[in-house]
Formats: structure tokens, C-alpha cells, sequence
């Protein structure tokens, strides 16, 4: 992919995520994980003494991920991504699978990419919803 492309994409993605207008956009983190039609990510604001965790309701931002990660060469995809916002600029840094300790969970890398971004504050995470509040889905 050719280096204007990616940076296109990755703008697009920091556009996305100034999105999310009810908590403010910066300081933010995005950890993704990907892989062939499958995109996992998680989205962190910096709140003073505090890392909130925000679901991913941003609705384009799957699709630009999962562009950016099919664009690169197949034999050299990066699996995980961390994507910085701070003071109007954003930091990208990939991690390829030959980086990843299969024995780790992703919940262990993801808060350690917290920690290291964001310093030892609590992560607060928003509560689960009700079973009745849950969305159904039919196939």
C-alpha cells in the first residue's frame, strides 16, 4: 500500500474517532485487533486521574480499520494496533503476530498498551446492560 494511502485512512480513523461527542476526544487510544473479516476494537479516554473505557459505537470506524489492515502486504499484516490522539496528533504503532506471546490474552496486552499510554491509573469500564436492554439479533 502506498504510504498516502495508509495515511489517508489512518486520518479517516482519527476523524472517526472525534465522533464520539460525550466525552471529550483527546487524549484518546485505540486497540484493535485484526484478522481476515474480523475487527476487535477498544476505544480509552484519558479523564484526569482516570482511563474510561468507551464501547465502539463509531460506525465507520470498523470498515476503516479492517482497509488499512488488508491493504498492507499479506505476508507482513500487522495483527493489533494501538492509534494515539493527543494535542491534535495522532501515534500509530503495529504489532505483528510474531510479537504476540500466544500464552497472553489480549485483555493482558490491551491494558499493558493502556499503561504505557496513559500511566497506572484505574480503567473504568462501563457496566454490562441488562438482559432485557440487551439488542436481540435474528438470522
Amino acid at each position: 500500500m502506498a504510504n498516502d494511502d495508509a495515511e489517508k485512512l489512518l486520518n479517516e480513523i482519527g476523524q472517526l474517532l472525534t465522533e464520539d461527542c460525550e466525552y471529550p476526544f483527546e487524549p484518546t487510544l485505540l486497540y484493535a485487533q485484526l484478522d481476515r473479516n474480523v475487527v476487535g476494537e477498544s476505544i480509552f479516554k484519558e479523564l484526569g486521574n482516570q482511563i474510561l473505557f468507551r464501547w465502539p459505537a463509531i460506525e465507520g470506524l470498523p470498515y476503516a480499520l479492517l482497509d488499512l489492515w488488508e491493504a498492507q502486504d499479506g505476508d507482513d499484516r500487522w495483527a493489533e494496533m494501538e492509534y494515539l490522539l493527543r494535542d491534535g496528533k495522532f501515534e500509530v504503532a503495529y504489532i505483528y503476530p510474531d510479537e504476540i506471546d500466544a500464552e497472553e490474552d489480549v485483555v493482558e496486552r490491551r491494558a499493558r498498551s493502556v499503561r504505557r499510554h496513559f500511566g497506572e491509573k484505574p480503567i473504568v469500564y462501563p457496566p454490562l446492560l441488562p438482559e432485557d436492554d440487551a439488542p436481540d439479533y435474528y438470522l
